[in-house]
């Protein structure tokens, strides 16, 4: 429960002493009022402040209102309201200088949900910003996309025939997703060579969360365990994946965490818990809100097995929090490049308009008391590896997954 301070508010006693003179002092001035209203009309704007005040507006508000209607009404062209509350409220959000905050207008937070409950239409693709447009990051088996060839590193520099360069990625993406069954058409370049423009056809997509896989080492049999994001049901996956592998006769497990940026806490609480018997995961700070431990929830599927934590430098936020987890408490080496360093976590909070704001609220510390941040909304030094180990994006092979495999397997007794 969140509760106001009690700083500066009167006593009983000081509030019954000012209701003897207040009341009558109100009702000599609501003929005042209601004159003035008649006089000022609906524009509270135009009263003295002090009046405002006394009548309960909101100057702020005021300035806001009388800012839209002038625009709406006196710009040149004619604009769209809504339109402008969305920019208002991105650039305020802006202005707090922080990555990781953002408002998404009603279209955006409705893909935004979508991709949290692992689930959305579109073509099939996960893609970052860049100066000339969007860079594929990872295409999704049976997707439009990969039916259509498009692999990652491509770049799409248009979007039925609009520009997409300099624009953000939540602009971009806005021109290629849509309804199942409606079509877009995109331009794609490759290699910085000649650019080619494909029709896709939109479908709704699962986004591929979990993947599994038994490599071997020494004679030894690895279970692999590749997590894409921490999205809603995330942990079911992995522990049914895990429990495969361990079935099949895997003598020790992989968790892949590479280029995974992270999404719900509690999935993080809980897939941590799948290695993890009992005690403290993560704890979180934030001005609003009390500090509060996480601790493991005692669903654990296995203490034993020797297990290695496989992470980049796009393991960030839950990936972070796992990998810490894991290694502090003993149950897991890391293997691969230093992490993000991510020390805050966000809340996303439903906005009247069908939009949302999802915004930092505090910091999250590791069970040894660490923050991986470097201060606030500031990137740190995240996590270093145990075992080094990095892959090499020009061959088919992955040298870093590799390393893992034979790390985790030496530890087999």
């Amino acid at each position: 429960m969140i509760r106001a301070e009690a700083t500066g508010v009167p006593s009983d006693g000081m509030l019954r002493r000012r209701r003897r003179w207040v009341v009558p002092l109100l009702l000599a001035l609501l003929p005042v009022a209601l004159v003035l209203g008649a006089w000022m009309g609906s524009d509270a704007s135009r009263l003295p402040a002090s009046v405002r005040d006394a009548l309960g507006a909101d100057p702020q508000t005021d300035v806001y209102d009388e800012v839209m209607d002038r625009l709406s009404n006196a710009y040149y062209r004619e604009l769209d309201r809504d339109d402008l509350l969305d920019r208002s409220l991105e650039g305020a959000v802006d202005s707090l200088d922080d990555r990781f905050s953002a408002y998404f207008d009603p279209d955006a937070y409705a893909h935004f949900q979508e991709l949290t409950e692992g689930e959305f239409q579109g073509v099939g693709l996960s893609v970052e910003a860049v100066e000339r447009g969007l860079r594929i990051v990872s295409v999704f088996d049976g997707s439009p996309a990969a039916r259509a060839g498009l692999r990652p590193g491509d770049v799409v520099v248009e979007a039925d025939g609009t520009s997409l360069r300099g624009k953000t990625a939540q602009e971009a993406t806005a021109l290629i997703k849509g309804p199942a069954g409606t079509r877009v058409e995109v331009t794609v370049q490759r290699d910085g060579g000649a650019e080619r423009t494909v029709s896709l056809r939109r479908e709704r997509v699962a986004v591929p969360v979990v993947e599994s896989e038994m490599r071997r080492s020494r004679g030894i049999d690895v279970g692999h365990v590749s997590l894409s994001s921490f999205s809603s049901g995330a942990h079911g996956e992995v522990a049914a994946a895990f429990r495969r592998l361990r079935d099949d006769g895997a003598d020790a497990l992989v968790l892949d965490l590479r280029n995974n940026g992270g999404g719900l806490l509690n999935e993080a609480v809980l897939v941590s818990s799948l290695f993890i018997p009992d005690g403290p995961i993560v704890t979180t700070k934030g001005r609003a809100r009390p500090s509060r431990t996480f601790e493991a929830t005692g669903s654990a599927i296995d203490t034993r097995l020797p297990m290695v934590v496989l992470v980049n430098g796009q393991s960030a936020s839950a990936s972070e929090i796992v990998t810490a987890a894991l290694r502090e408490r003993n149950r897991a080496k890391v293997v691969g490049t230093q992490t993000f360093g991510k020390g805050v976590f966000q809340e996303v909070i439903q906005l009247s308009n069908g939009g949302a704001l999802d915004i930092t609220v505090g910091e999250y510390f590791t069970p040894k008391g660490r923050n991986l941040g470097g201060g606030g909304t500031k990137k740190g030094s995240g996590i270093a590896p145990d075992v080094h180990a990095e892959d090499d994006a020009q061959t088919r092979r992955d040298e870093a997954l590799e390393v893992a495999v034979r790390t985790v397997a030496r530890n087999v007794t």
